[in-house]
C-alpha cells in the first residue's frame, strides 16, 4: 500500500509545505487522504492499515462548553470541550503499529503549535527508539 495520511482541521496538504520544508514535494505533488479529527484518524487506519506516510497537525477543532463545575462528571469529555489532539492520534498509531507488528510509518509534524508539534515528535521518536517500531 502506498497511501499518505494528512491530519488537519483546516489545513490541506499543499498548506504544509511551508511549515516543513523537507516534505514540501511530498505535500505538493503527492496524493494524500486528509482527515480532520482523531475519530477519523482511527477509523481511516482500522480500514486501510498503516500508511507509508502521516503528517500530523497537533490542534483539531477544539471546542469548548460552559459548563457549571458541579456538574462535570455528567458530560463527556467532547462536552467539556477536551480536545482529542493529534498527540492523540500518535498514541494510537503507535499502539496500533505495536500490538499488529507494524513499523511505524514515516512521519512529519506540520502543526504550526511548537509545543504540539514537539510532544507529537518526541513521542513518536521515543516509541520508534524503544519499541523498535
Amino acid at each position: 500500500m502506498n497511501k499518505k495520511l494528512f491530519l488537519d482541521d483546516i489545513r490541506q496538504p499543499k498548506d504544509a509545505c511551508h511549515l516543513v520544508q523537507d516534505w514540501a514535494r511530498l505535500y505538493f505533488h503527492e496524493e494524500w487522504d486528509v482527515v480532520k479529527t482523531h475519530r477519523e484518524f482511527v477509523s481511516w487506519i482500522k480500514r486501510h492499515g498503516v500508511p507509508t506516510h502521516v503528517s500530523f497537525d497537533h490542534d483539531l477543532a477544539d471546542v469548548h462548553y460552559e459548563v457549571d463545575f458541579q456538574d462535570w462528571d455528567i458530560y463527556t469529555a467532547d462536552q467539556l470541550g477536551v480536545e482529542e489532539t493529534g498527540l492523540d492520534s500518535a498514541k494510537f498509531l503507535v499502539d496500533y503499529c505495536d500490538n499488529n507488528g507494524f513499523d511505524l510509518p514515516k512521519y512529519q509534524v506540520h502543526s504550526a503549535n511548537p509545543v504540539g508539534r514537539r510532544n507529537i515528535k518526541s513521542y513518536l521518536d521515543n516509541a520508534k527508539k524503544h519499541l523498535n517500531l
